[in-house]
């Protein structure tokens, strides 16, 4: 038969068993360690996702005038009559990858502007607005967009200066264009492309017999 435990060994085991944390104390802080180590490892995570996402870097490096032109094949005798123009304008934008992380973009804009009754041509004007851009960070649909929509827009305001300049150097009122939706002969372009393509496919598919 087990011994029967003395009055002053039940006074020791109890004092020691009233310094052990309750169940549910002890539970409750395993519960916050392991939650702390979870924040602390997602927080790790999207520090090193933040660190090897490439930075986003958009700037302007120089805007220049590539090739520039003026032609007014019936003065002086077209200032002899009322000025009263009919404005044709050509609009055309290209770009190109100059180096790593560095683009040209042009805008080629045409006017030819005629006399509205008689239909003489009262001038044609020429000129391509280019500009070096430096973009890093993003690639694919979104780098096309920048090139083809907004660096455009930041360049036309320079092309539109240095047409009225030149007209007016020409003896004609400046034309004062007014702003081009560049944003939607981006869509514009796409959606023909997009249109173009099923055509050509067609066109290489071998026929069968």
């Amino acid at each position: 038969m087990p011994k029967a435990l003395s009055v002053s060994a039940f006074i020791i085991i109890k004092k020691s068993l009233n310094k052990l944390e309750p169940r549910s104390n002890i539970h409750w802080n395993i519960r916050n360690r392991l939650m702390a180590e979870d924040n602390n490892g997602n927080a790790e995570g999207q520090a090193a996702g933040q660190q090897e996402k490439p930075q986003l870097q958009f700037a302007v490096q120089r805007i220049y005038v590539k090739d520039i032109s003026f032609e007014a094949p019936n003065s002086p005798a077209v200032f002899g009559q009322p000025f009263k123009p009919k404005v044709g304008l050509d609009i055309d934008t290209s770009s190109n990858k100059v180096a790593d992380d560095l683009y040209e973009v042009v805008i080629k804009l045409t006017a030819q502007v005629t006399h509205a009754e008689s239909g003489t041509t009262c001038f044609l004007a020429e000129i391509q607005q280019a500009g070096l851009f430096r973009i890093s960070g993003i690639e694919g649909n979104q780098l096309d967009h920048t090139l083809g929509a907004f660096c455009p827009n930041v360049l036309f305001p320079y092309a539109r200066e240095c047409i009225d300049n030149l007209v007016n150097r020409g003896g004609f009122p400046p034309l004062m264009l007014a702003p081009v939706n560049f944003e939607a002969l981006y869509l514009q372009k796409k959606r023909n492309e997009g249109a173009e393509q099923p055509e050509s496919e067609q066109q290489q598919a071998p026929t069968s017999h």
